[in-house]
């Protein structure tokens, strides 16, 4: 790794989006170290050289889009917000923020919910139990959720729009560019404001 560690800035970048791009697409078994390599403008081997395998070069992506998450959501987040929507949207604006530098960071987490390679599925499974990944108690520690209506599931709607950013995910992959990333983001907060209008009581 100190090899890839003492790269310039923007060569490490270069590398990174690459592999987020082949990984995220093909999912770990199939995304091939060759192709990563050449979206990257280097030399096959130099992934080995760089990172020792290509399961390392995955985990390490998997662990990079933790840390910048993470950092991001700590820098920006404001926990003052205590209305659901607000709060989600507050993290998709994060998140599209983030992915002006790392455009296919999101489609390759989404593969990661999904990869069932052996070689790597308890390295997964381990980052997501210390929470790493998790994104449940951002969205809901200290939410105020008894402005929904009673037979309403804020639990479900959340799995609703995962489902939904997912299916954005996929389809990016063929038109990969932030403009495509905020006209969703756009019509997502209209969709999230006519949610609210009809899951919440009405106010007195």
């Amino acid at each position: 790794m100190d090899g890839f560690l003492n790269l310039r800035a923007e060569k490490q970048e270069h590398i990174i989006n690459a592999a987020l791009n082949a990984f995220g697409k093909n999912g770990y078994k199939k995304a091939s170290v060759a192709d990563i390599a050449e979206q990257a403008g280097i030399a096959k081997g130099m992934i080995n050289y760089y990172f020792g395998s290509k399961k390392n070069l995955y985990l390490y992506l998997v662990q990079f889009c933790a840390k910048i998450i993470g950092e991001g959501m700590k820098e920006r987040f404001d926990d003052s917000v205590t209305d659901f929507f607000d709060n989600l949207k507050m993290m998709i604006g994060i998140k599209t923020e983030m992915m002006k530098d790392h455009l296919a960071l999101f489609s390759f987490l989404a593969s990661v919910n999904y990869e069932t390679s052996e070689e790597v599925k308890e390295e997964i499974k381990e980052l997501f139990t210390t929470g790493l990944l998790s994104r449940e108690k951002m969205l809901f520690e200290g939410i105020d959720v008894s402005r929904f209506k009673d037979d309403v599931d804020p639990k479900l709607i959340d799995k609703f729009l995962v489902w939904a950013a997912e299916g954005f995910t996929s389809h990016l992959q063929k038109e990969l560019n932030i403009e495509a990333v905020e006209s969703f983001t756009d019509e997502l907060f209209k969709c999230l404001d006519l949610m609210k209008k009809y899951f919440y009581k009405e106010e007195v």
